[in-house]
């Protein structure tokens, strides 16, 4: 009899142990819904009536207390959303609409805590960006714990809220065509001295203003969507140039489909999605066609078209006598109160958009001190044109449209 007790008992410790390894397997499953997942790339395959939601089959710990989206297509609207969720969250709601889930959202950069309505929390999001969330490892324990996002590598801000039963699962919403990211579940959020040190190898910081750019050392690369005169990619540098660092110069690493690629000097407001030389304040010298622009739509015959492997250049030459009354004080500029206007464009390379603005005209340009603005190829001067300094001085702007299209920039290959 004890034999037979003692084999039943075994059974049921086989059976036990067996149900416990499929709860196991249950619980540690990805559920997505509405989405494709190919690898480690996620993309929205609804019809954008309704949501697409993707849960990880992990939530995070300790140990694994961080990951990052990489948006790769903000399709039709960009209804991206990133943040965490409980297990069994209803996949046909965006992270953060349910109780329990927080999010941050790429389309309107709010955030939203277990509430349909979000409040205003950082940037907005765009293809080519990185998107992070985690948790402080320090306050798990407490009943409460802090969640944080970031955009690019920098937080964002924080929220604090209370910790899930079952703990906090990474999730990913979508609600467009098109929509497309790259999910690392793996990534690592560095301590701030490693992010200080990142910050300064990536060059990241000598830029005020980048629009569908992304910036990786020197290396500038375009990543909008190329398909209208509304898709500029524009950078401009933190600093204008003054008696003390007055060139500048990129190479074109990759021309990309059209070599839309412009350099010249912008206003400190100039517009987003407008290559310089196009409006009012600004000068370029432009590579797929030679031509200058200067604050205008229609462009002249200047100097030779620039191919992958070139090197353009943007100088000015200064009188001897010649001071900026802002000079001393460029450590202090901050861009972040710059609004863009718009403006109508001619150029002959585009169509014209019916819903823009009358064209500038590059002879209502402010009275101001003339300059003379210089653009080389390759280490040899092709041009000269002479303009007014806009109020605030000239900023460095390189601007790019179309795919595929790298440049490597040195805003200080000379000084004095």
């Amino acid at each position: 009899m004890d034999d037979i007790n003692l084999h039943y008992r075994f059974l049921n410790w086989r059976r036990r142990i067996r149900e416990i390894r499929e709860v196991r397997a249950v619980r540690y499953q990805e559920r997505y819904k509405r989405m494709l997942k190919n690898g480690d790339t996620l993309s929205y395959q609804g019809n954008s009536d309704e949501v697409g939601c993707y849960v990880a089959p992990r939530p995070l710990s300790k140990g694994n207390c961080y990951f990052e989206v990489t948006i790769m297509d903000t399709g039709v609207r960009g209804t991206i959303a990133v943040g965490l969720v409980p297990q069994y969250y209803k996949l046909d709601h965006q992270p953060g609409w349910l109780p329990h889930s927080i999010a941050y959202h790429a389309d309107d950069g709010k955030l939203y805590n277990g509430n349909p309505v979000g409040q205003q929390f950082g940037p907005k999001c765009n293809r080519g960006d990185r998107i992070g969330c985690g948790i402080y490892a320090d306050t798990f324990d407490a009943g409460l714990v802090t969640v944080f996002f970031t955009k690019n590598g920098k937080e964002v801000g924080t929220v604090v809220v209370p910790v899930a039963r079952d703990g906090f699962f990474p999730a990913i919403g979508m609600h467009s065509l098109g929509e497309e990211v790259r999910l690392d579940l793996q990534a690592e959020w560095g301590s701030e001295e490693e992010d200080s040190v990142m910050m300064v190898d990536s060059h990241e910081d000598e830029w005020a203003r980048l629009y569908d750019v992304k910036v990786s050392g020197t290396l500038l690369e375009y990543v909008g969507k190329g398909k209208s005169i509304m898709d500029v990619g524009l950078a401009q540098a933190r600093q204008p140039l003054t008696t003390r660092s007055h060139y500048f110069e990129v190479e074109i690493v990759d021309a990309g489909e059209k070599c839309y690629i412009a350099l010249g000097l912008a206003r400190r407001d100039y517009p987003k999605n407008r290559h310089p030389g196009w409006s009012r304040g600004s000068v370029a010298y432009h590579a797929d066609d030679g031509k200058i622009f200067h604050g205008s739509g229609v462009g002249d015959q200047f100097g030779p078209r620039c191919f992958e492997g070139d090197i353009m250049g943007c100088g000015i030459m200064f009188p001897r006598d010649y001071m900026l009354d802002f000079e001393d004080e460029i450590e202090d500029w901050d861009a972040a109160d710059v609004r863009p206007k718009q403006g109508r464009v001619e150029n002959l390379l585009y169509l014209n958009d019916e819903d823009e603005e009358e064209e500038d005209d590059p002879e209502q340009e402010i009275e101001g001190r003339k300059v003379m603005v210089f653009f080389t190829r390759n280490g040899k001067i092709i041009g000269r044109r002479e303009v007014v300094v806009p109020d605030g001085g000239f900023y460095p702007t390189i601007g790019m449209l179309s795919s595929g299209e790298k440049v490597k920039v040195d805003l200080h290959p000379l000084s004095g």
